[in-house]
């Protein structure tokens, strides 16, 4: 049963998270395209139609999208061999027709064979990412322009020799602003006192900071003073004319080259595919367990990358980065996601002056923070304590995205997890049968001998369509072995889904490692209320 979505509900927590987004997105669209090869502009248009259109049609509570990291080198590529951006966008008309067409064809379901450890793998992976490319900015050397993921860089450079670089170009006033914009970012939700604030967002008050004590920097003619180039660099536009010849419009003239065809191809798959493994991610960073329906998410993707082609934009996908610093700030639904999109659209038409004095140094402190909380040693503790077929699709996967890039190192966590688990039978992983009794239907589900994670897909679908007020009988006295994701799910199901509506759940035959509290072997009639 869907709920229906009232977008205004939680606006005081998302409006602080879509700011929070706004100013994390805003420096990651220019980088972006400037890695691309693209104007720069078409990366905020990305972000833009990323955060309104994508945002308000997707069913996710927590993604974010826009220009992405995983596309600049076939961008970079796409726009060299074409021999013009017009054409190029083009070839993003097509992918985003092409991304339509699966979603109908409902190819979205590929992203339940994704097992746990491997997401979470790639969330740590993306984590350590982000420190490594922040780290440069923190200490004033802005030399990385390569996006927010890519480690090897197109000028044969890579993330580790960016920060071999610190050495010679640490600029003091840069590492002054990060280390206070950290304080604030950290006290803000541990100093009693500041707690009262919390209407305000942190990220806006160390934003806010930094500008001030650059622009009393400048003033005094401080050595601590930051030039322009470690600050935002948006194009100004002076006039109407100006405007309109920043915005670029595909040429359709190329529709016939094979070319174009072959691009938008490899930027449908590359980009769908990228897209599914951020919505796992981040219906796992839902603090309600929500889930999303991938197929509409294709539809939504393939509408915002027609319509950002039509725009002059950058081809999108939905971002982990955004995501995470999303689900950080507190989001409760894609509200927040449309809120960004407009800010970035309402900024750079009002005040790009203005934003063009934010320190790149602020903006690294918030995404020093969001890559810690993705990469959290408690992560690693916990996948270690699971044993070595669970922590090694986990590290494989974790040290593949770091060093090689995200699809590759998601394939190669999957092939370990294949060989890690998959040697039991394969037959179905549960019975599903209803009961009547007096006061009403009873749903139970009896889990077979063994449950792999390849039975996820199925085990979610059916717990996302058990209805609110029912009665649920959850049986695992004759199962073997149950693969973490599943026993994840059935944990979630039991302490957030059930409570929030109204499902009373009986749990029989958990073992005592699962953590997964009994509810007793009472008469299946009775149940216990989640408290």
């Amino acid at each position: 049963m869907s709920k229906k979505i009232n977008l205004f509900a939680n606006l005081k927590s998302d409006f602080a998270s879509g700011l929070v987004v706004f100013l994390v997105a805003l420096p990651l669209c220019l980088g972006i395209a400037m890695a691309s090869g693209a104007p720069l502009f078409s990366g905020i248009i990305s972000g833009v139609i990323g955060g309104i259109v994508v945002g308000y049609l997707s069913t996710s509570h927590i993604s974010v999208s826009g220009p992405a990291a995983g596309l600049t080198a076939i961008v970079l590529t796409a726009i060299t061999d074409l021999g013009a951006f017009d054409i190029f966008l083009t070839a993003v008309f097509i992918a985003g027709l092409i991304q339509l067409a699966l979603g109908f064809l409902k190819a979205g379901s590929l992203s339940n064979y994704i097992p746990t450890n491997v997401i979470e793998g790639m969330l740590a992976g993306i984590g350590i990412i982000i420190i490594l490319k922040q780290l440069p900015h923190a200490f004033g050397y802005d030399s990385d322009f390569e996006g927010d993921l890519a480690f090897s860089q197109t000028d044969g450079s890579n993330t580790l020799t960016s920060l071999l670089g610190i050495v010679d170009y640490v600029q003091l006033g840069s590492i002054v602003i990060t280390a206070i914009s950290l304080i604030i970012l950290i006290a803000w939700d541990k100093v009693p006192f500041l707690q009262k604030l919390k209407l305000i967002p942190a990220a806006l008050i160390a934003v806010t900071i930094g500008v001030v004590l650059n622009e009393v920097f400048i003033a005094t003619g401080s050595s601590l003073a930051i030039a322009k180039e470690h600050l935002v660099s948006l194009p100004i536009p002076t006039s109407i004319e100006e405007f309109k010849q920043i915005i670029v419009t595909p040429n359709f003239s190329g529709i016939t080259n094979p070319k174009v065809w072959v691009v938008g191809l490899t930027i449908a798959i590359v980009a769908s595919i990228e897209t599914l493994l951020c919505i796992e991610a981040a219906d796992r960073m839902d603090i309600h367990k929500r889930y999303t329906d991938t197929n509409v998410e294709l539809k939504a993707q393939g509408i915002g990358n027609i319509v950002s082609s039509l725009l002059g934009g950058l081809p999108m996908t939905s971002v982990v980065v955004r995501s995470s610093a999303n689900a950080n700030a507190g989001a409760q639904s894609k509200m927040s996601s449309i809120i960004h999109g407009s800010l970035l659209l309402l900024s750079v038409l009002t005040i790009p002056a203005l934003l063009n004095k934010i320190p790149l140094a602020t903006l690294a402190a918030i995404l020093l923070l969001v890559g810690y909380k993705l990469a959290k040693p408690a992560t690693f503790k916990h996948f270690w304590k699971n044993g070595k077929y669970q922590f090694a699709p986990f590290i494989a996967t974790l040290l593949a995205v770091v060093f090689l890039d995200l699809l590759k190192g998601v394939a190669l966590g999957l092939l370990i997890s294949v060989f890690a688990i998959l040697r039991g039978n394969m037959k179905r992983a549960y019975i599903f049968r209803k009961e009547e009794y007096h006061d009403g239907d009873v749903i139970h589900i009896d889990l077979a001998q063994e449950v792999s994670f390849l039975n996820k897909a199925a085990i979610k679908t059916t717990l996302s369509k058990i209805p609110e007020n029912s009665k649920v009988v959850i049986n695992a006295q004759d199962t073997v072995y149950i693969a973490h994701d599943v026993l994840d799910l059935i944990k979630e199901f039991k302490k957030i889904r059930a409570k929030e509506e109204n499902i009373k759940v009986k749990l029989t035959g958990f073992k005592k490692e699962y953590e997964l509290e009994n509810t007793g072997e009472e008469e299946k009639h009775v149940f216990v209320t989640q408290s």
